[in-house]
């Protein structure tokens, strides 16, 4: 498979290729080109020339093109699903629900076409004021691997719908998927140019999309370290910038709390996707007084986990997407063991399945007496293991939840109104479930309050794709 620059599939300038692995087999399973700085300007070059076209059609014209491409993503949903389980390794129902949800975003934005207009103000005794809402230009999108998908829908849609071109860098690990969806929607319609894709890496390719002179707009998804790096990057050249950073999203379940429905939402909310979500369950604060016996419940439910190739029926959790990953698990794990902090109660190691044995796979993991200072509360952890906090109430709980430098999402379970509305008020994060966790819809904005700027999703996120210019009319 190859680079999408200015409507054509084209190789590296440099002639290189990097492959693609299968995580869960290890085997290849294509090579792609590894961009340079100079295919990266050679794409931005082509939004630039596509830009005028562009947006010069009504937002009911372009929505019309988005829309022919969610049939079509639709209709070959298997195929992309398949696809993405091959390069990213989640369960294929799980790969399903997410091409599912590329085309349900695609819909939406269609859906916001009508909206793009700007506003009439009369002035007393001076006419009358206007705006109007213009797009930007070229845009730049940087996506991660562990939702590739549906993040490059999250960002591409209300970039285009709003009149923008624009270039994506998906990450190395999983570029398939998001070459095979744009090649879909230039079969829907989409001029060329409009949309480029340049793989290769991050430090090269996405760097220099950064600083072009001719990007206007930057949305990145990813670690927070990389993630300061383009704000760095932008702010030189003024550039308006979209950053989502990660996050170690905070369950709290009280003692009036459903358990079963808990149970159900913390083995979802931590193991879909292998721990690999950035809204995941990545600590949970249980009252003591239901702990026992929450935690008994959870660790049944964690034991009948089926671990395996997620293109073989009936699996419920993946392999890790990578070695790093892996080895990221394997350390933290180790450490626990060594240092004391907490008790594994299930899982720990990697799977014994000697049928998994070239893959990245490691067992769903419960910890529990985890000490406040320990990484797995501290840090990020994209991976299959849930440490669990006794607390008292729910006033340590929510301290505990904020004694963090994430603050993206956090889900409270509790059947009492008080305790409903205390968590949202006092819960330091940019979403926040009552009981439920980790679902996000396209019609709501989506982002943090700490490691992050600005959101994606909802009717909000087009003003991060459209300039507004004010005008003064006197009469």
């Amino acid at each position: 498979m190859k680079m999408q620059i200015n409507g054509k599939a084209v190789d590296a300038c440099s002639g290189e290729f990097f492959d693609i692995i299968n995580p869960a087999t290890g085997e290849f399973i294509d090579r792609i080109p590894r961009g340079s700085e100079d295919d990266a300007t050679a794409a931005v070059e082509a939004a630039s020339s596509a830009f005028g076209e562009w947006a010069c059609r009504s937002p009911q014209q372009r929505a019309g093109v988005l829309y022919r491409a969610a049939e079509l993503v639709r209709q070959r949903k298997d195929a992309l699903a398949f696809l993405l389980t091959q390069e990213q390794g989640k369960p294929f129902l799980e790969a399903k629900n997410e091409i599912e949800g590329f085309a349900n975003v695609l819909e939406y934005y269609c859906g916001l076409a009508g909206s793009l207009r700007g506003d009439f103000v009369p002035i007393p005794h001076n006419g009358y004021g206007a705006t109007v809402k213009s797009p930007m230009g070229v845009c730049a999108a940087i996506i991660p691997w562990n939702m590739p998908a549906l993040i490059m829908a999250w960002k591409i849609s209300p970039a285009l719908i709003s009149g923008n071109t624009l270039v994506l860098k998906p990450a190395s690990n999983t570029p398939l998927t998001n070459l095979t969806l744009s090649s879909i929607l230039s079969e829907a319609g989409l001029p060329a140019g409009v949309l480029n894709v340049v793989t290769g890496p991050g430090e090269i390719v996405g760097e220099s999309l950064v600083e072009s002179p001719k990007v206007k707009k930057i949305s990145f998804t990813g670690e927070a370290r990389t993630g300061k790096r383009v704000a760095e990057l932008a702010v030189r050249g003024m550039k308006r910038v979209t950053l989502e950073l990660g996050g170690s999203d905070p369950m709290l379940v009280c003692d009036d709390a459903d358990l079963e429905s808990a149970v159900t939402g913390a083995l979802k909310g931590r193991f879909y996707n292998c721990g690999q979500t950035c809204t995941a369950v990545k600590r949970l604060y249980v009252f003591e007084s239901i702990a026992e016996e929450f935690i008994k419940k959870l660790e049944a439910g964690v034991r009948k986990l089926r671990v395996g190739n997620g293109g073989h029926e009936n699996i419920d959790m993946g392999p890790l997407n990578n070695l790093r990953q892996l080895e990221y698990v394997k350390g933290l794990v180790a450490e626990i063991e060594e240092k004391e902090e907490g008790r594994i109660i299930t899982g720990g190691k990697v799977s014994a399945n000697s049928a998994y044995s070239k893959g990245y796979f490691f067992e769903p993991t419960l910890v529990v007496d985890v000490p406040r200072e320990s990484r797995l509360l501290k840090e990020e952890v994209f991976g299959p293991v849930l440490p669990i906090v006794r607390v008292k109430d729910l006033d340590e709980a929510i301290g505990e939840a904020n004694n963090s430098s994430y603050g993206l999402g956090a889900s409270i379970w509790t059947k009492n109104i008080d305790r409903i509305l205390l968590g949202c008020e006092q819960l330091n994060a940019g979403i926040i479930w009552v009981n439920q966790h980790l679902k996000v819809a396209p019609e709501v904005p989506f982002g943090g309050t700490k490691s992050g700027i600005g959101r994606e999703n909802g009717p909000e996120s087009l003003s991060e794709y459209l300039d507004l210019k004010t005008i003064m009319l006197k009469t």
